[in-house]
């Protein structure tokens, strides 16, 4: 009957007088339903520019006669998590030069998705590793999207998840690496944290430190965001702190947990409260606050030097746009943890821009600023050259630059 209808209104039941109870909440499954809606436009478009970036391989590598699921999925990093996967942790490579390279480096939520996987399903170690980044790929395209339409719209949301699917290493987001499956958990994190949601928030964080080392910024957002709220509140005048904020503070404590349970373990593993540290140091991995980057700008030929310098400028640059946007504080503290981290480490150069590319929020200026262009088809357009662009650099890295 229509809402408006006397009749309908003067024979509807009517409510008890001191009836005081809510009006009933959508059940966990319709509000999955209705976010998934709404989400669908980001997930379609982060779909379709990382198909043209799988179609553009295909194609390169019938050409060259090779397997584009071998590149994908049986290289390089993907070789040592599948390998943890089938023996456990314990295998070590002497090098030429007589350094050891420890699978302890790789961290285990990865391979022991792949495991399970491989044992419920006929498909290969590979291929579950392939299974588990293009399932976390959506689901970070998804949390991007819910991260950039709460802070700025659903269009922003959608365009954002669209351009980390054409970032230029995205390539990576469609290999058996940790990188989507680190960046679902982060994204989700923070948005998490933006809705107050704060146990949620530390679960999520507690993942992401299994995942990668670099959780540190993901922990470190959290961390600083719940004391800045503490002190705010002190000053303020607030008491009872600890029980006003007591999700709060759950959810900063469980942050850490993931990535100290995996350093507590090594340790154990090796014998060596320090041997975290020392795995990571060598493989390459340990901090010297960017002398190997400064090194290996130095060594270049100037024009090298002068496009490394003058891109590194652009990084500052979107840096400072991030700031200038006043984005939330855990969404630009870990932004700008996750970038400081690629470039105070000495690790090789080539890999700096797959490690920043978790560092979602740097193209929340530039997706604002294509909604700007009041124009769908010119933002339809500039995705659409990007992700051709994008698809043709993986090809050809995949194909024989080396890793990624």
């Amino acid at each position: 009957m229509p809402d408006d209808d006397p009749a309908a209104a003067t024979l509807a039941r009517p409510v008890p007088p001191h009836d005081h109870r809510p009006p009933p909440q959508p059940h966990a499954r319709g509000r999955l339903a209705t976010a998934l809606a709404a989400a669908a436009p980001a997930l379609g478009a982060y779909a379709a520019v990382r198909l043209i970036g799988l179609l553009v391989l295909a194609a390169a590598t019938a050409g060259a006669g090779k397997s584009a699921f071998h590149l994908l999925g049986e290289r390089w990093d993907s070789v040592w998590y599948q390998r943890i996967a089938e023996n456990g942790y314990g295998h070590t490579v002497r090098l030429p030069d007589g350094g050891i390279h420890s699978d302890l480096a790789f961290f285990p939520l990865l391979p022991a998705l792949e495991r399970g996987i491989a044992e419920l399903t006929p498909l290969s170690l590979a291929g579950a590793g392939l299974l588990v980044s293009w399932t976390a790929a959506l689901f970070a395209a998804w949390g991007i999207f819910a991260v950039g339409a709460h802070l700025h719209g659903r269009r922003t949301g959608v365009v954002l998840a669209a351009l980390w699917g054409v970032y230029p290493t995205a390539f990576v987001q469609s290999m058996a690496y940790t990188e989507t499956l680190f960046t679902a958990c982060a994204a989700w994190s923070l948005y998490a944290v933006l809705t107050r949601r704060w146990i949620v928030a530390g679960t999520l964080c507690t993942l992401a430190g299994l995942t990668r080392p670099s959780a540190a910024a993901l922990i470190a957002a959290l961390a600083i965001t719940a004391a800045v709220t503490l002190v705010r509140e002190h000053r303020a005048g607030r008491t009872d702190l600890v029980r006003r904020n007591a999700r709060m503070l759950t959810g900063a404590a469980l942050a850490p947990l993931g990535w100290l349970a995996y350093v507590v373990f090594v340790a154990v593993h090796e014998g060596s409260p320090f041997a975290y540290f020392d795995v990571q140091a060598q493989w390459g991995n340990s901090i010297d606050g960017g002398v190997a980057l400064a090194s290996f700008i130095l060594q270049l030929p100037w024009p090298a030097a002068l496009g490394l310098g003058l891109a590194l400028a652009g990084l500052a640059g979107a840096v400072f746009l991030c700031v200038r946007q006043r984005q939330p504080l855990p969404v630009l503290t870990y932004c700008i943890a996750v970038v400081v981290i690629a470039l105070i480490g000495s690790g090789y150069f080539g890999s700096r821009p797959r490690l920043m590319m978790p560092a979602f929020p740097l193209l929340l200026p530039p997706a604002t600023a294509l909604l700007r262009l009041r124009s769908t088809a010119r933002t339809v357009t500039i995705v659409a050259v990007l992700a051709v662009a994008s698809a043709a650099y993986g090809a050809w890295t995949l194909l024989g630059s080396g890793p990624p």
